[in-house]
């Protein structure tokens, strides 16, 4: 059994460990508020964005008059052959299940299309690292030309990883998506892929999140997106963030946006003619392709979101158990030092006796 000096710093070591996962829970609250608006603030945009676009398809012909087919590449559906496939994880650990969730999820994903060639853009670099050692890393040939130019090599595997995305979650930038989106676009436009599908965390407060995996190629209907799989919380899960929460002060309501989604989605929906400064189809494309755009954006604001609620729920369990763990610390350590006391005195005792 352990002294009481070994005891003691073992105790001392905990509180220290404890102080780390503390303040590391309250850093996420307080970054987990900015992301939650900023997420918030996303919303009527995505909603306007899709009105504008189903708007303009209703007075735009985006069907061939000879042939009936559809004239833009980004609505032609075609049989999944090529898939590119975006993973939006965290760029650090110590969140709990989050990374882990959305692995499982893209494992799944992988296992229905087995007989898919797939390309995996990671962004984040937990997704990155795991990837890249489970599948490998697709080869590419420069030959001089710029990166958005560079050739690809013969593929090695069904399954590689074709891109990522290093510190994009953590400087987010409207720019550094779309640079994002238009390779997707491009690769789509060219026939190269044949969909596009998305794996992140959708978040809607701390205690209602799920992990999802949506389409965002072809684009079958403005704003409605197309689940392909979805996974929320369990009762256990929510309980904890819940309990999180409100030791952070965050709330677990979540912000009421309809209104704000309601007036967006009204937007251009006016039954009148509208004179367009730009030819149609040419405005079509160019919404179209920021369409895309805005779910990435979108997708990876709530990820990041969802990323400081779970480390904030994490670092509140470490914490509790780092407090459970010095009370029984602390229990240990009187008991030895009594079986002490009481030795020293059994041992004063029995020489007094002797004598």
């Amino acid at each position: 059994m352990a002294n009481v000096l070994d005891l003691r710093r073992r105790i001392r070591s905990v509180k220290n460990t404890r102080q780390i996962t503390k303040a590391m829970k309250m850093i996420s609250a307080a970054k987990l508020r900015r992301a939650q608006e900023r997420a918030v603030a996303s919303r009527p945009y995505a909603a306007m964005l899709a009105s504008v676009i189903g708007s303009l398809m209703r007075r735009v012909e985006i069907y061939g008059p000879r042939t009936g087919e559809l004239r833009h590449p980004l609505l032609l559906s075609r049989a999944e052959k090529k898939i590119a496939l975006v993973v939006v994880t965290g760029d650090k650990g110590f969140a709990g299940a989050f990374n882990g969730n959305i692995f499982k999820a893209v494992l799944r994903f992988l296992a229905d299309k087995s007989d898919k060639e797939i390309d995996i853009l990671a962004v984040g670099r937990k997704g990155r690292d795991l990837f890249r050692r489970r599948y490998g890393a697709a080869k590419f040939v420069a030959d001089g030309a710029p990166p958005q130019a560079r050739r690809r090599a013969e593929r090695a595997a069904p399954i590689e990883v074709s891109g990522d995305f290093p510190g994009l979650l953590d400087q987010l930038s409207i720019e550094r998506v779309a640079e994002m989106s238009r390779e997707i676009v491009r690769a789509y436009s060219h026939l190269e892929i044949d969909a596009a599908y998305l794996v992140y965390n959708e978040f809607k407060s701390v205690i209602s999140q799920r992990v999802v995996v949506e389409r965002v190629l072809p684009i079958i209907e403005p704003g409605r997106p197309e689940i392909a799989q979805a996974r929320g919380m369990e009762l256990e899960e929510r309980q904890r963030a819940g309990r999180a929460a409100m030791t952070s002060g965050v709330s677990v309501r979540e912000p009421d946006t309809e209104e704000a989604e309601a007036e967006a989605r009204k937007f251009g929906t006016a039954e009148v003619d509208y004179i367009y400064e730009q030819p149609p189809p040419e405005l079509l494309d160019g919404l179209l392709r920021q369409y895309v755009t805005s779910q990435l954006y979108h997708a990876m604001v709530e990820s990041v979101a969802a990323e400081h609620a779970a480390r904030m729920t994490a670092m509140d369990s470490a914490t509790n158990n780092a407090s459970e763990m010095i009370d029984l610390l602390t229990l240990t350590m009187n008991r030895v030092r009594q079986a002490a006391i009481t030795k020293e005195i059994i041992e004063i005792v029995s020489g007094a006796a002797a004598l």
